[in-house]
């Protein structure tokens, strides 16, 4: 189980998070291993953001999980957060990921104060932690959430901090670090 690769990504808002795990994906399908999970998108207006999607990697649907409009009872900020469509792209492809026996690695992206107002989000990140394949994950970095911080604790994910300084660096030192410890393709 130690030699399962489970990697956070985190670092400031807008640092590039997103970016970064999207670059070790891409590079890491080109090898031909099979990513299932979710990723969050910045949904614009006008150069400003007004809120979030919530995407499934392999099926490519997405769905706006939170906006500045949703009048809703859970929020974060200005964004009304829908933790119906969470669940239903997100937890759902998470659990895919999980689940189906030729996914190679899971992507969750972000572990961060909106998502966690979902309990089901929560147990769901657990099992893939607590699975048996490779894991990649980005963080919020300062939320104090009881997930966040218990994913902190853990002593089979490794950490690493995106900056603005390594930033075009980390996605290939993380990808060295995966391909180190992924099974071979045969």
């Amino acid at each position: 189980m130690d030699d399962i690769p489970k990697i956070g990504i985190t670092g400031m808002p807008s640092v590039g998070k997103t970016e970064t795990l999207i670059k070790i994906i891409e590079k890491i399908e080109k090898s031909g291993y099979k990513i299932e999970g979710m990723i969050t998108e910045t949904l614009l207006e006008d150069n400003k953001r007004v809120g979030f999607y919530v995407k499934d990697w392999q099926t490519n649907e997405r769905e706006i999980f939170a906006h500045i409009d949703f009048d809703l009872k859970d929020k974060v900020g200005k964004y009304g957060v829908d933790l119906n469509i969470l669940e239903k792209v997100g937890v759902t492809a998470i659990e895919k990921a999980i689940n189906v026996e030729n996914v190679d690695i899971i992507i969750i992206d972000e572990i961060g104060k909106m998502v966690v107002l979902s309990e089901k989000f929560c147990e769901t990140v657990i099992d893939a932690l607590d699975s048996d394949k490779p894991i990649l994950v980005t963080l919020h970095k300062k939320s104090r959430t009881p997930l966040l911080q218990d994913i902190r604790r853990r002593d089979d994910i490794r950490i690493l901090e995106v900056t603005a300084v390594n930033k075009n660096l980390l996605p290939y030192k993380i990808e060295k670090i995966m391909a180190e410890k992924l099974p071979p393709l045969f």
